[in-house]
This record gives structure tokens, sequence and C-alpha cells, in this order.
């Protein structure tokens, strides 16, 4: 099976999380306050060559609310599709997923946040759009800042039930920084690796990201990052995009 599968749609979800300033893939402590909303639209479009070409998207909507000053409750809908050389191009909505993020502990430039979520079965297993299971997963997060510059690293484990035979049991480590150029511009660097889901291949997906983030406003962002695989289970290269907006 092409590396665009079951895997590669359980990785989306709880790894280009819906709920990370995108188009980091690490998230920060950051939560919206009582009331408050965010809205996050952004795409990834991946290519590989193993051997075939294989042109890979998807486009994420995420809502995200603010349940209390320390709380929120965010709903991830993917939509993905994927041309291999010769083929059709497949494409339909992934397994939806639900978190919550709480910040529990701050204190002068540290925090700390945990993130539970869920995975729902809302994608076609057949056709490789979702695992066909309920999943779920679990985040320690710290974010450590500065006056320009801000640092994140997340933890995390997540219980990949599916029907593909596939390991159960995996793991996500990353580390992100942002360095702030002016206020409204933000350089971002990322990296991070994963259990392969893989029972055939114990090599860790892993990739490494940079990009930039406008603010325009208080209210808005902007964001384009490029990412690389630096491991083979990767996606060889991706151009990310999003806009976020809040209120």
């Amino acid at each position: 099976m092409m590396k665009f599968s079951y895997s590669f749609i359980f990785i989306l979800l709880f790894s280009v999380g819906a709920f990370a300033a995108h188009p980091l893939i690490t998230d920060d402590t950051g939560v919206q306050g009582k009331g408050k909303f965010e809205v996050e639209v952004n795409g990834e479009w991946g290519r590989e060559k193993d051997p075939d070409v294989v042109n890979s998207g998807e486009t994420a909507v995420a809502i995200s609310c603010g349940l209390a000053d320390s709380l929120d409750l965010g709903i991830g809908v993917p939509y993905v599709m994927e041309n291999a050389q010769g083929s059709d191009t497949v494409h339909g909505v992934a397994d939806v997923g639900l978190e919550l993020k709480w910040n529990f502990y701050e204190i002068d430039m540290f925090s700390f946040a945990l993130k539970p979520g869920i995975s729902l079965p809302s994608g076609d297993e057949s056709r490789g759009f979702g695992t066909g299971k309920v999943g779920y997963s679990g985040y320690f997060i710290s974010t450590v800042t500065w006056e320009v510059l801000a640092m994140h690293f997340n933890a995390g484990y997540m219980r990949n039930e599916n029907k593909a035979d596939e390991l159960a049991n995996l793991w996500h480590v990353s580390l992100a920084a942002e360095y702030s150029i002016v206020d409204s511009f933000r350089l971002v660097v990322n990296s991070g690796a994963e259990r392969n889901a893989d029972r055939g291949d114990n090599t860790p997906p892993a990739f490494f990201l940079a990009g930039i983030i406008w603010s325009p406003a208080e209210w808005i962002d902007l964001d384009l990052g490029y990412k690389v695989g630096m491991t083979d289970p990767e996606t060889d290269h991706s151009i990310m995009m999003g806009v976020v907006v809040r209120w």
C-alpha cells in the first residue's frame, strides 16, 4: 500500500494538529480564553516519489472555542486526496478529530498544557481515508517564551485503533521555535518524529519544516510553510498554507 493510507490519515489528524499555530505541527500551550472562538482553514500539498510519483493533498477546517479561561474544545474536519502516477485521483472526508487543551500551569516564562483527543471513524477506511475505528491520543505540551522567541515541545501517545493491521501504540515527539521579526511577522521552524504504524517498517517518519506567519491584524493570521521528509516514510516535499480568524 502507498504511504498515503491509514497511517497517513492518522498522522494527519494527531500530528498536523488542527489546533497548532499553522504551519507548525508542534502545538503551543496557548488557549482562546472563555467565550472566544477561532476558525482555521489550512491546506497541505505533498509530493512523493517512491518509486512512482504520488501527489497528495489535505484541506482541513478547524474550530476551537474557549470553554474556560484555561480550557479549549476543538474539532477538526479534514478532506484529503491522492493521485498516483497512472491512476485516478481519489478524494474524500477523513476521520474527524475532537480535542481538549488544558493550560494547567504557568510560571514566569514557562507554561504547560495537556491535550487529550479522539478520532471518529467518519472516513471511508476501504479507500484509505480513515482507520475504521475510534482512536484516542494524549499530549503533553510545554512552552518557553522570551521577548521575541518562543519554543514549544510536544510528547504524545496515540492509540491507533484500525482495521488495516497496523500498530496500535504510537508515540510522537517534536520541537518548534517562533521568532518575531517585527510585531506582525514570525519566522517558524519545526522538527519531529513518531513511531511508524507500518508493522513491516521500523523507521519513524521524521520531518523538518520552516515557514512564516503574518498577522496583519490581531484577529487574523496568514501562514506559509515548506516541509521536507527526513526519513523515507515521511512525504518527501510538502507546501503548507493557512488562514486563522479569531474573535
